[in-house]
């Protein structure tokens, strides 16, 4: 005999456990709201996963790592939890044409001052590779429009042919790329802290319930898991990734609102989401000191152009990055594929046979962030027309549907945990501001 589906009553129902959720039903339920927390996925965090696999000696960030810019939200919160923070340290050093170079030698940041200024100059917003075409067009600007181009894809996770030039030259006047600091411990403690802090002040989770369907009215909403149970609340607040936004009816992990969200929809379709591939790789010894001293960044333009070490945590491990179209190509290809395609890159820049480095590889992992379940992909990027579109998706319905995440912040933290944090707060406070039912 089948059991009957579960069937829950609550002030405010919360989706999503990240950063954004857990950051709003801490203060919704410090504030007295009756709270209920659920996430599609078995654990916390969302694109925050700090976890032990096996074979590694010490925990990784599989998700968000470093803490770039200004972040005052972020910064105050691991204080209150009591968590430090590492400056990172070394050298970064590119290799091009088979040749090292110290990043003062040739990089994008040498390209900057010459990229501001003529974004400075830009009346009309474009894709970054409109801008680069109009405003640097022929051979001899072909290396500054590569880097450009690298950076938005590598950094931004950005397509290109999409990403917004205002957005970028924001960016990259604001600076922050180069300024990386790490939360000791990974970003996980400070994610349990939270919904550590959520539950005390009275707060309820449920993990591994997806969400299917929200159906609402002014005052009420009826929220449907893929396991039938029910949830009864008198206001949501969705903080769903914009992957999840993004996917379409029919598509595994598509959400549906009765009636529809026709803008809401709209807007997460203008946004641009990337994709990031992870591969983190920890050897018995850090022997590539030998030809790269106090390696921090080693950038290139191999298939997996980005690693960094955890400089000046002597660990012996490396990080691979692909982010962005290229990531974006690789979606179907298997872990394995992607780990033999990083040791290949990374033997390369090392001029190391790979033989040697998989005689010296401990263990390895591999976290491909476009085809996750429930996120399908890294985090958010402005496309031209972002701030109107981010907007709009934010916009609380009828005092009854409020929406949060980084994908809904407009800010110079985008695509950050601070984005998501900021934009928690916001999606709080606006509920509070009305009167509690």
């Amino acid at each position: 005999m089948n059991a009957t589906p579960p069937t829950y009553h609550t002030e405010v129902l919360i989706i999503g456990a990240g950063v954004a959720g857990l950051f709003a039903a801490r203060a919704l339920a410090a504030a007295g709201r009756q709270v209920l927390l659920v996430e599609a996925q078995d654990r916390l965090g969302g694109r925050v996963h700090t976890l032990m696999p096996a074979g590694f000696t010490r925990a990784i960030e599989a998700g968000a790592e470093f803490l770039h810019g200004a972040v005052p939200l972020t910064e105050g919160l691991l204080a209150e939890a009591g968590i430090s923070q590492q400056a990172a340290a070394g050298q970064t050093y590119l290799v091009q044409d088979g040749q090292v170079q110290n990043e003062d030698e040739a990089s994008f940041f040498t390209h900057l001052p010459q990229l501001l200024a003529r974004l400075e100059a830009l009346a009309q917003d474009l894709p970054l590779a409109d801008f680069l075409t109009q405003e640097f067009p022929g051979a001899a600007h072909a290396p500054l429009r590569a880097m450009a181009t690298q950076f938005a894809e590598g950094y931004d996770a950005a397509d290109a042919h999409r990403a917004s030039a205002w957005a970028l030259r924001d960016e990259w006047a604001a600076g922050g790329a180069d300024d990386s600091p790490r939360p000791v411990g990974g970003y996980g403690p400070l994610l349990h802290w939270l919904a550590d802090q959520a539950q005390l002040a009275g707060a309820t989770l449920h993990l591994a319930a997806p969400v299917q369907q929200i159906r609402w009215q002014p005052g009420r909403a009826e929220v449907l898991t893929t396991a039938g149970a029910t949830y009864h609340a008198r206001q949501v607040l969705c903080t769903v990734s914009l992957g999840v936004w993004q996917r379409e009816a029919g598509q595994p992990g598509h959400l549906s609102f009765v009636p529809e969200l026709t803008a809401h929809r709209a807007a997460a379709s203008q946004l641009g989401f990337g994709a990031v591939i992870k591969i983190v790789l920890e050897f018995r010894a850090a022997f590539w000191h030998e030809r790269l001293p106090e390696l921090e960044f080693l950038l290139s333009e191999e298939p997996v152009p980005t690693w960094w070490s955890q400089l000046p945590d002597p660990r012996p491990l490396l990080t691979g990055w692909l982010a962005g179209p290229a990531a974006a190509r690789r979606l179907t290809a298997s872990d394995a594929t992607i780990l033999q395609l990083a040791l290949e890159s990374l033997a390369t820049l090392l001029s190391t046979p790979v033989a040697d480095l998989q005689a010296q590889l401990r263990a390895s992992y591999v976290r491909n962030w476009g085809t996750e379940p429930h996120v399908y992909g890294a985090y958010s990027y402005a496309t031209v027309g972002a701030p109107a579109a981010r907007a709009a998706l934010a916009t609380p319905v009828a005092g009854t549907l409020f929406f949060a995440g980084e994908g809904a912040y407009e800010g110079a933290a985008s695509g950050t945990v601070e984005a998501a944090l900021v934009s928690g707060q916001a999606a709080a406070r606006a509920m509070l501001a009305l009167p509690p039912p």
